[in-house]
């Protein structure tokens, strides 16, 4: 039993729609049941106070943390007709609100399903899959950035047919586009799209495979007479009264791969998704500094927008050794902010280019130990590596590797 739970725990999001969050812990029939997770973790930064992807930045003068990284209590029931979700996460800041929605479909059928509430954005395989089950400690830098706390409030259709079709999986999604905010700061809303393919028993139900595509197409509200574009490695400022209230464009197009083979020696997983578009940000301030100049808002940007057209991806692998409880965990990631500018470039007299557009690539390694069924250990260190800039914090390479050592139990 407690080398099927170890099997189980590896494969990829083909198997159970408990390891997507947008579900109940289970769709039988069952009263209220709660579920959820609790990490705990010790990290080691390689200076004071660095900006981090790996559960948030260091304070100014520290560069070791004890945390809870995700304490995270799940409520859900399912009848008939319907099921409800609430998730809340309890850490050292304090409780938020993770996930609360409805969800209902025809009686017997569960085919289509219409869910509304605060629930994931259905983009991609990352972004969905959840933390309690992911092998590698924290989503890329490029979801990170672009989709931070992963949420939105909204609507979404589902599609999951149980016959012919059962390898396909569809979704679209009206959101507010704001995140995991509870006021939206304008009157459009954003549309998300996926769709995914599994195929679970291949060359004698030794090799899963899964895939698909994905779309993210919304706006973001100017709130300034002035937006920068660039031209030549440069931005152009763009003013006009007109660019009060008017919308760019904050598009994704992504793909994405699993794949997971059982061997003799063990089972190896190949985990891949790339994801490119344009990506609305500002400038660098007293108040927003380093890598969060590219990220989405969740509040009205009242500075200047910059127009960037970005790319990023990462690949992760894995390889439980031989049979036993041990994986090891190799992922290598990428995020360029702003793809069509020389990293030289950035930081150059008048090319009004910023900390939001430099470049930087993440590799990790590291070891998972399944003490038991329930209780995990993971030990991971991540290299990251930013691009030489004209900029006078990023001229060379930032100290900003981390080490992490966490402590993970499942109910």
């Amino acid at each position: 039993m407690k080398k099927l739970l170890f099997s189980l725990a590896l494969l990829c999001p083909i198997l159970a729609y408990s390891q997507s969050n947008n579900a109940p812990s289970s769709y039988d029939l069952h009263d209220i049941t709660i579920t959820g997770y609790l990490q705990t973790q010790y990290q080691k930064a390689q200076l004071s106070g660095i900006y981090s992807f790996s559960g948030g930045d260091f304070g100014k003068n520290s560069s070791e943390r004890f945390m809870i990284r995700r304490g995270r209590l799940k409520i859900d029931r399912v009848d008939k007709y319907s099921s409800v979700v609430f998730q809340i996460d309890a850490t050292q800041n304090g409780v938020q609100l993770m996930d609360a929605f409805i969800q209902f479909h025809k009686p017997g059928s569960k085919t289509f399903l219409f869910t509304a509430g605060l629930f994931n954005r259905p983009f991609g395989y990352s972004i969905v899959y959840s933390s309690g089950y992911r092998d590698f400690p924290e989503r890329a830098r490029v979801f990170q950035t672009l989709m931070p706390r992963e949420r939105d409030l909204g609507a979404m259709i589902s599609f999951r047919p149980k016959k012919d079709f059962k390898f396909i999986t569809a979704e679209v999604a009206v959101i507010n586009g704001s995140g995991h905010s509870a006021r939206d700061y304008d009157s459009k809303k954003d549309i998300v799209g996926n769709l995914g393919f599994k195929f679970d028993s291949l060359a004698n139900k030794k090799l899963h495979i899964g895939f698909g595509g994905s779309v993210y197409k919304g706006f973001v509200r100017s709130d300034t007479e002035t937006y920068l574009s660039l031209q030549d490695n440069a931005y152009v400022k763009n003013t006009s009264a007109g660019n009060v209230d008017w919308y760019t464009k904050r598009d994704y197009y992504g793909a994405n791969l699993q794949l997971q083979y059982d061997n003799t020696f063990g089972s190896s997983s190949l985990k891949a998704e790339y994801i490119s578009g344009s990506q609305p940000g500002v400038g660098t301030s007293s108040s927003i500094s380093g890598p969060v100049a590219s990220t989405s808002f969740s509040a009205q940007p009242a500075t200047d927008l910059y127009l960037r057209s970005f790319s990023g991806y990462y690949i992760w692998f894995t390889q439980q050794i031989a049979k036993t409880n041990l994986t090891a965990l190799v992922g290598y990631d990428v995020y360029d902010p702003n793809k069509h500018i020389n990293e030289k470039e950035i930081g150059a007299a008048n090319s009004f280019t910023t900390a939001g557009d430099v470049k930087f690539s993440t590799l990790g390694y590291g070891l998972t130990y399944l003490i038991n069924p329930r209780l995990k250990l993971t030990v991971y260190n991540e290299h990251v590596v930013n691009e030489p800039t004209q900029l006078p914090q990023y001229i060379d390479d930032l100290k900003d590797d981390v080490f992490t050592t966490r402590l993970q139990y499942r109910w």
